[in-house]
């Protein structure tokens, strides 16, 4: 089977929004891991577009944090503008990283041309500000920012404003929440699926209720953190979390999706080598990205 929409492959390797060295190195674990051989088996023509250039954080100030706010904002430029072109050529723009702080290029230049939903799957909700992070790392904060709270430099990367309606999102697999962020989630109505909701009511439930709540946007963007699934399942992460999804839970999340026939655009982010098991995470991100872009057992 042949696919109308080339899967644009795109490195993101930033590392400027937490303080665990090596998930820059994620793009190049999850491409060693076979990614490119499993979409072509799927049908999919790929355009490999390498990495992006980040800027070097060895060459920025060692005390990280905020202090990385400028390059890290000229980062997320970068994956803003690619991302929208890609869109403009009729591909389907899969982003590798790197930290999750991508998301605000990302998810800000998938939307220039029209609004997405989007499905937020982490084990944290990355709802922080400045004024709330405990830790006061930017990978803690995109998804606030992509909704219109946070730094300015943030909120109006690419263009002016928020890039997302809280109509828009649904977070999936959250068991790790700081308080400032639950006030946010409370104040803006976004759609939250706990752990203990997908423990109680399933993955298949949960997954075709959020999908309904998105219903009213044509396009979907799934930004997904590896560290949604449990530790023992991928422990290449640099915030792991107990008590996440199984291995075939979120094999089932990515093929309910897929399903839909809505899916546009993607990024897996925060694959850390250094703290993998001989690239197990990677592959994990690998079968995954091949579940949500339409592969099945029959």
């Amino acid at each position: 089977m042949t696919h109308p929409r080339p899967v644009a492959v795109i490195g993101a390797p930033l590392d400027l929004g937490q303080s665990r060295r090596g998930v820059d190195m994620g793009p190049s674990a999850t491409r060693y891991a076979g990614l490119d051989a499993q979409l072509r088996r799927l049908g999919y023509e790929t355009e490999n577009l390498g990495n992006l250039h980040i800027p070097d954080r060895d060459t920025l100030p060692a005390e990280g944090g905020m202090a990385y706010l400028e390059p890290a904002v000229e980062a997320c430029r970068c994956v803003y503008d690619t991302a929208r072109d890609a869109v403009a050529r009729g591909n389907f723009p899969l982003f590798l990283g790197g930290d999750h702080s991508l998301a605000v290029g990302t998810i800000g230049g998938v939307t220039e041309e029209e609004p997405v939903g989007v499905l937020w799957i982490d084990a944290h909700a990355d709802m922080n500000t400045p004024e709330t992070s405990p830790s006061g790392n930017l990978h803690g904060m995109p998804l606030a920012a992509l909704l219109g709270y946070g730094r300015d430099e943030m909120v109006n990367l690419g263009r002016k404003g928020p890039k997302l309606q809280p109509g828009d999102v649904v977070l999936i697999g959250l068991r790790s929440i700081d308080p400032g962020e639950r006030d946010l989630i409370r104040k803006t109505g976004v759609g939250v699926y706990t752990m203990r909701e997908l423990d109680e009511r399933g993955v298949s439930v949960v997954l075709r209720e959020a999908l309904v709540r998105l219903a009213h946007r044509r396009r979907l963007h799934v930004s997904f953190d590896m560290d949604v699934l449990d530790p023992s399942e991928a422990p290449g992460v640099g915030t792991p979390v107990s008590g996440g999804l199984t291995y075939r839970e979120a094999h089932l999340l990515m093929e309910i999706v897929a399903e839909s026939g809505r899916v546009a655009s993607a990024e897996v982010v925060e694959i850390n080598p250094i703290l993998d098991h001989e690239n197990e995470t990677a592959r994990l991100a690998c079968g995954l990205i091949s579940s949500l872009l339409g592969k099945s057992i029959l």
